[in-house]
């Protein structure tokens, strides 16, 4: 009894990951029940090895998780900001709390079902997003479509997906943006770039 009761309070601790992110040592806190509880996943380390950050870049990372995309750009771009939105209320708490133990001022987290949440007046530079994998196509065109519309002109949108979506990725990029630039295929995942014109 008194085993199992001391391992229930231990899968309740946070798990703890040290990673190295955009050239940046970083820390993060989470927990079961979260995307990649256990490390940074392979997708986002892909997306992030082709990942061209500005300094002053308005970003926003949509579908954040505990936050090491958005986090992870707001530490590379001091002079910019990063909004980093996911409709799961533990992500968005955990990531509040990776941005203070990181000492990153310039995000903003927010609990948000797409941009629904995010001021209509706001436009960014570049947008990322890991999308998952198992959601309709409905959805993505909705996020594309969402997310065309608050890029400003020059911006661009990152995406990594499974491999098995790129094809996917490449048409309705090419309709909703008009352009489709294929960065890394991966054997597992894909990194795909689209620039609002």
């Amino acid at each position: 009894m008194n085993n199992k009761n001391m391992d229930l309070d231990k899968l309740r601790q946070d798990i703890i990951i040290q990673d190295q992110l955009l050239g940046h040592p970083m820390i993060f806190h989470t927990t079961w029940g979260l995307f990649s509880p256990k490390a940074i996943d392979a997708g986002t380390h892909l997306l992030l090895k082709h990942l061209e950050v500005k300094p002053d870049d308005k970003a926003i990372d949509l579908g954040c998780g505990y936050g090491p995309l958005g986090l992870a750009i707001a530490k590379s771009a001091p002079q910019g900001h990063c909004t980093l939105v996911d409709k799961d209320f533990v992500a968005v708490e955990y990531a509040r709390k990776n941005a203070a133990l990181n000492g990153i001022q310039n995000a903003e987290i927010l609990l948000s079902n797409g941009l629904d949440q995010v001021p209509g007046d706001q436009t960014f530079s570049l947008a990322v997003s890991n999308l998952p994998a198992k959601t309709g196509k409905e959805h993505y065109y909705l996020f594309f479509n969402d997310i065309k519309n608050r890029l400003e002109p020059g911006g661009r949108f990152y995406v990594v997906v499974i491999t098995g979506l790129r094809q996917f990725i490449a048409r309705s990029f090419t309709e909703v943006f008009s352009n489709h630039r294929k960065i890394k295929q991966g054997k597992s995942y894909t990194v795909a770039m689209a620039e609002k014109q």
